[in-house]
């Protein structure tokens, strides 16, 4: 079920490296708590739809394929099976930072490529296992995970 849109956010672009862990911080907070909610909602259309999101990942991985819009499309997946529309209509205003970012980690990242795109696939597929699941604390804690490592694998410990 399409959800009511919202007019655009402008969060702007990032324009230091400040920024870009700003931003990974704040998706940790607000995308944890959307995969949770995703997981707390039972709506059979939007967890098919997430499900085809993380297939779709996962072959642009295997396929060694740069997966930037998979790694979107599978997080804007997330936001619309919380069935909440200003969790997607964030997620949407993000597109372009998380693009940024996803970019920044992989360009500064010295893990072979078939490496990185295991580690993605594991963790989207553990974000996806817990919402179809309806375990919505590890859905929440598979999230927060999952950017946290982000922001270790761009910054360090």
């Amino acid at each position: 079920m399409a959800l009511p849109a919202l007019p655009p956010i402008g969060f702007g672009p990032l324009g230091n490296i400040p920024d870009v862990r700003a931003f990974l911080e704040f998706r940790c907070g607000v995308e944890s708590a959307m995969a949770a909610e995703a997981a707390r909602r039972d709506d059979a259309a939007a967890l098919r739809h997430l499900a085809r999101a993380r297939d779709a990942l996962a072959a642009e991985t295997h396929a060694g394929r740069p997966s930037i819009e998979a790694d979107i499309a599978f997080h804007q997946a997330v936001a619309e099976a919380s069935g909440n529309r200003f969790f997607v209509a964030v997620m949407a205003a993000l597109a372009e930072q998380t693009r940024f970012s996803i970019r920044l980690t992989r360009e500064l990242s010295d893990t072979p490529d078939a490496e990185r795109f295991a580690t993605i696939r594991r963790e989207h597929g553990r974000i996806a296992e817990a919402i179809l699941a309806g375990d919505a604390e590890a859905a929440g804690a598979a999230m927060a995970e999952h950017l946290r490592g982000g922001i270790l694998r761009l910054f360090g410990g």
